[in-house]
């Protein structure tokens, strides 16, 4: 899933007016995700003591009300319409990793997910996401679970060190194009502190991300892929509403979600490939021209 151009390239203030109207009002009633009517914008804005006049002035919705329920329109038809059906069981992820399996015969690692008994299994998305990498990369080497902080290094000079150790990197995590993390919680029986500090943790990193392109004009991919119908959708919906937010924050480049891995994956690797094909004879070129 990409974010809607729409959306993107609007200030912090409005995303501040995003957060406080779904935590006031709600994200979520039973199986939708909520829209906030100009109404009831009015009367959060007035118990959140803000001017009513941003939502409604001389009995018209204003700009800025327009478009926050454009929004909340949007995120929850993508939501609903979307993301619910992509998102897999256990038995569903379980059925696409074999196949995968058996079809790409993979060389990459398979980690094992956390669990314990019965439950013990292959991490299932974290499997189907390796072995869609290794197939798409063109051999290109890639650190399917890096062990050190992501760095950035140019002309032998450290500039950044990332506070966390991410999921996936490519090629690595020394100067890497794209890096991802991978929330799947096939088993779990509620949305637990340890699943939304998961979500604040993407948040993190995209925040550090941004201030790199910002200050250093390095650009580095970010992608999240998420995973597990019951936690997500029937425990976590407003987590779901916070994901969307940050992908249209421009903390995130691509947000997949369930199967939509299998589906939207393959075109990204070939996008990094072509980033890694581009940067290595930008490499070649600037040291030919070194006396």
């Amino acid at each position: 899933m990409k974010p809607n151009n729409k959306f993107l390239n609007q200030p912090k203030s409005f995303w501040a007016y995003v957060r406080s109207l779904s935590q006031k009002i709600g994200y979520s009633r039973k199986n939708s995700i909520l829209i906030p009517t100009y109404e009831e914008m009015t009367q959060a804005f007035k118990s959140l003591r803000l001017d009513p006049e941003h939502v409604i002035k001389n009995g018209n919705p204003t700009e800025l009300a327009i478009l926050l329920r454009k929004y909340f329109s949007y995120r929850s038809q993508v939501l609903v319409k979307h993301v619910e059906h992509n998102l897999m069981t256990a038995e569903r992820a379980k059925d696409t990793f074999q196949t995968l399996y058996q079809n790409l015969k993979p060389a990459c690692p398979i980690p094992l997910n956390k669990q314990k008994g019965n439950k013990r299994t292959e991490a299932y998305l974290t499997a189907i996401i390796n072995m869609l990498v290794e197939a798409n990369a063109k051999g290109i080497p890639c650190d399917y679970d890096p062990r050190e902080s992501t760095t950035i290094i140019k002309d032998k000079t450290l500039l950044r060190t990332m506070a966390r150790r991410i999921d996936g990197a490519f090629p690595s995590a020394v100067n890497p194009i794209a890096v991802w993390e991978i929330k799947e919680y096939y088993y779990t029986t509620t949305f637990g502190s340890r699943v939304a500090d998961g979500v604040y943790e993407t948040l993190l990193d995209g925040m550090e991300l941004e201030e790199l392109l910002e200050h250093e004009n390095i650009n580095v991919k970010h992608y999240l892929m998420v995973d597990a119908h019951y936690t997500w959708w029937v425990c976590g919906k407003a987590y779901l509403c916070r994901i969307v937010d940050m992908l249209h924050m421009g903390y995130i480049d691509e947000v997949l979600f369930g199967y939509e891995v299998v589906e939207e994956l393959p075109r990204i690797v070939k996008e990094w490939v072509t980033l890694y094909k581009r940067n290595f004879l930008l490499h070649r070129l600037d040291s030919v021209k070194k006396p």
